[in-house]
């Protein structure tokens, strides 16, 4: 049961400390859609969810006046496109692509996901095809996003796809280079990516989810921050306890939106994602939180070890707090929606290397990182094979969206504005991988792989 005492507080959270719902998001089955023809696929896609989800902005937002609760997105994801189109061409897809824009637009919703596929031990001809047509999918729409998971805990690692990720990225960056390479910033690569995960640019709607679910994004960092503060120069033991208790009441709050919105809406609730999810602006900053442990500076020695006090505590206070938390909860550290880890970036003090270390007991991974224009495919390939290797090894899911910025440098940035933020344009090796990545074939499962 949901203690309205703990809410009321919660809501007290939100004028000084940031705390917000960061998205509402209906994920809506697909697969009733299909037809051998492209263009009735589209109408019957466009007609589906616009129908499905008519009544979604104007509900969440009338529970955002109901409750003062600030709920910064709506949100659509929907059935891994490629699973839909098994027929379909590169042209196709764009098509289809389009046709989920103008969806987004007529709903007035903020981003649409599952433009993607799913290739972690192989491709179909639709999975290949549809990865095909990402660059020129994301540059000519506005709302789309796309993933594409390449690896498993129990498949390995598809290498033949990873190398294909550093050609889509590299084509994306320079598509969309007059808007600083912003379509790199709609599209992530996976490993064990979860199908009920409200944040985008993931989101898609997972073939085991029922028809149309809601799935709540909550997030939090200033709340977090400002409970540390308080606590003072505490031992570890009581300052995972303030985390967790901290946790908790946000969590409520997620669960007490996601109930309300499904049964408005007449659709099943499905997870509350209690990730820390930051923004650019201060006072809501992962890398602050760990700053307020101790740190001097987010990236220096301790950082992992913070965050994954951190990580840790968040889970255990959401758990507790709802019987249904799902899709990726913990904490966030893309490094251009973080006022924290964009000042630690700038100054040196944040590198890509840490922020792989750290990845391991975070929640997502290298996410909203600028590199040079120039990097090439195969060093973007090999990063996402880094990555994705901390992943599959950890059975955990872990994510690379990476921003090649077309005609920058080391020390130079990009803006996206909004939420997205902006990024300081980080060094990385220019040793080249090129061998490595064009061996092809699959890096096989980890032997802990085998649990049957």
């Amino acid at each position: 049961m949901i203690n309205t005492k703990d809410i009321l507080e919660t809501i007290n959270m939100v004028k000084e400390e940031n705390l917000d719902i960061r998205t509402v998001t209906m994920g809506i089955s697909l697969l009733d859609c299909a037809s051998d023809d492209p263009e009735k696929a589209a109408r019957r896609i466009y007609d589906k969810i616009t129908r499905t989800a008519s009544r979604l902005v104007p509900t969440v937002e009338q529970i955002e006046k109901e409750y003062g609760i600030p709920i910064i997105n709506k949100r659509v994801s929907v059935t891994p496109v490629s699973l839909i189109g098994g027929v379909y061409s590169t042209e196709d897809y764009i098509e289809i692509a389009r046709s989920l824009d103008r969806t987004a637009d007529t709903l007035g919703i903020n981003f649409i996901g599952g433009y993607g596929a799913l290739v972690q031990k192989g491709f179909t001809g639709a999975d290949r095809r549809l990865i095909e047509s990402i660059p020129d999918a994301l540059s000519q729409t506005g709302k789309v996003c796309s993933s594409v998971n390449v690896a498993s805990t129990k498949a390995g690692i598809n290498m033949d796809a990873v190398a294909m990720m550093g050609k889509l990225i590299k084509k994306t960056a320079y598509l969309t280079r007059d808007n600083d390479c912003i379509g790199c910033a709609k599209f992530v690569v996976f490993a064990n990516v979860p199908e009920d995960n409200p944040f985008m640019a993931g989101a898609f709607h997972g073939t085991g989810e029922a028809e149309c679910v809601i799935n709540v994004g909550v997030s939090g960092p200033g709340v977090v921050s400002s409970a540390i503060e308080r606590a003072g120069d505490c031992d570890f033991s009581q300052l995972a306890e303030v985390i967790k208790r901290t946790a908790f009441k946000i969590t409520r709050m997620g669960q007490l939106v996601a109930r309300e919105a499904s049964k408005r809406l007449g659709v099943p609730f499905g997870i509350v994602d209690l990730s820390l999810a930051p923004t650019p602006a201060v006072g809501d900053s992962v890398a602050r939180i760990l700053e307020d442990m101790g740190l001097e500076v987010c990236g220096g020695c301790g950082t992992t070890a913070a965050l994954a006090l951190l990580n840790d505590a968040v889970k255990k206070g959401g758990v507790m707090a709802s019987s249904h938390v799902g899709g990726l909860s913990g904490a966030f550290i893309p490094v251009s929606e973080d006022a924290g880890m964009i000042a630690a970036a700038s100054s040196g003090a944040l590198s890509i290397e840490k922020l792989e270390a750290m990845t391991a007991v975070c929640s997502v991974g290298l996410d909203m990182i600028a590199v040079p224009g120039d990097t090439t495919e195969d060093v973007i390939s090999a990063l996402i094979a880094d990555e994705i290797s901390i992943g599959v090894a950890n059975t955990k899911t872990t994510a690379v969206r990476v921003i090649p910025a077309y005609g920058k440098k080391a020390g130079d940035s990009v803006s996206f504005g909004g939420l997205l933020g902006k990024a300081p344009v980080m060094s990385i090796s220019t040793i080249s991988p090129a061998r490595f990545i064009a061996r092809g074939g699959r890096i096989p499962a980890p032997i802990h792989s085998l649990k049957n």
